[in-house]
């Protein structure tokens, strides 16, 4: 099977990234014929605002190169992991003009919410979901902090809805959690186009020993992340959890700032995938408070595969991938004492973090290995090719 795979690239590398590289990989060591087609949002800038709105709506030259490219290569899938701004949904309309199914993975909430967040003003917003513009989002600027960006956003999201692009025109969306399949549905998508298939990592890192006697934070440093709980907590702890923080942002310099004042807390700045990675298999359990609805964090996946224990917020796509009092522990989103109180408990019961550290590493090893995921991806595609989109979860 040819499966062309489609991304636009973020100028600064995401979660969605990793995914693209990852599956191309996978299909490839599968047998599969891999047709890569990428574009780099480092050109944006050279753009004027006007021929990048235009472009945002319709990419006439995606159109045209996409077209040609599925026909010569004789792609049986389209398979698009972002498309915004540069790729456009034209890149749809060349599948479905050749005949050929479409795929879209959801990697964040784009397709409902201008800032692709649903985060503002420190906390969820839903108040464009399922409207035909999203006004409360030009009223706010949610976009890059200005009204004609957004604006441009809000317009590509309305005449596409109105043409019948998002429900009749992509062939199956993917879904990376049950909460995101039903937020999705409630913006509009038809539930019988809309699959839940997790994220997955391309190689077993193998179970880590969980002896290094601290607690992990390791991701971006913004507000939406939680990271202003996550140091409230550890003030209340007064040094007697150490807490390692990893990763760079906006609240870098926050960070860095509060490690000198708050005892226990280190800041790592910026850390290499190896140094991450025996960083999860060390640590006694990773916290992940984030105040927004997450994808999928791959900090989660990264952190089961080593057997590592997750306490996260009790919200959005966190909730359902953390099973309470199995592989982690939830807390209320935003409350510094009720996490400091489940931090002290896990801290305090080495036999609980045991039979967590083996759940943690069975709800990899079922739901997020690359051979687990391939099976997933081929019935997806399996069934596009005989006209029958999938719908559900498939772990």
């Amino acid at each position: 099977m040819t499966i062309l795979l489609g991304h636009n690239y973020y100028q600064y590398p995401g979660g969605e990234d990793v995914v693209y590289r990852s599956e191309v990989g996978m299909l490839e060591a599968n047998g599969h014929r891999v047709i890569r087609y990428s574009l780099t949002n480092d050109v944006v800038k050279t753009m004027g605002l006007v021929r990048l709105g235009a472009s945002t709506i319709w990419n006439q030259g995606v159109y045209r190169a996409l077209r040609k490219l599925i026909r010569e290569e004789k792609v049986d899938v389209c398979h698009f992991h972002n498309t915004f701004p540069l790729m456009s949904p034209s890149a749809y309309y060349a599948g479905s003009h050749e005949r050929t199914p479409i795929v879209q993975t959801l990697h964040n909430f784009r397709l409902m919410c201008p800032s692709a967040t649903m985060f503002r003003d420190g906390g969820t917003c839903e108040e464009c979901l399922g409207r035909s513009f999203p006004w409360d989002g030009l009223l706010h600027a949610c976009y890059r902090d200005s009204r004609l960006v957004t604006g441009t956003v809000g317009a590509m999201l309305a005449i596409h809805r109105a043409a019948g692009t998002w429900t009749e025109i992509v062939s199956q969306y993917i879904a990376l959690t049950p909460f995101a399949r039903d937020k999705f549905i409630q913006g509009g998508l038809p539930a019988r186009k809309i699959v839940v298939k997790p994220n997955f990592l391309s190689e077993d890192p193998g179970a880590g020993s969980g002896n290094g006697g601290y607690a992990l934070f390791i991701g971006r440093l913004t507000p939406e992340k939680g990271i202003g709980t996550l140091l409230r907590a550890w003030t209340s702890l007064s040094g007697r959890i150490p807490l390692k923080i990893a990763g760079t942002g906006p609240l870098a310099p926050d960070v860095a700032s509060a490690a000198t004042q708050i005892p226990g807390v280190e800041y790592l700045g910026q850390v290499s995938s190896s140094e991450a990675c025996a960083l999860l298999g060390r640590a006694v359990f990773v916290v992940i408070p984030s105040e927004w609805y997450e994808g999928a964090p791959m900090a989660v996946l990264e952190a089961f595969a080593r057997g590592t224990p997750v306490i996260a917020s009790n919200l959005g796509g966190l909730a359902s991938m953390i099973n309470h009092g199995s592989t982690g522990l939830h807390f209320r989103p935003g409350n510094a004492d009720d996490l400091s109180q489940r931090v002290c408990y896990l801290w305090s019961d080495p036999d609980c973090r045991s039979r967590m550290r083996v759940a943690a590493r069975l709800e990899y090893e079922a739901k997020y290995t690359a051979a687990a995921n391939y099976r997933m991806t081929n019935s997806i595609y399996a069934s596009l090719r005989v006209g029958r989109p999938l719908a559900g979860v498939l772990c």
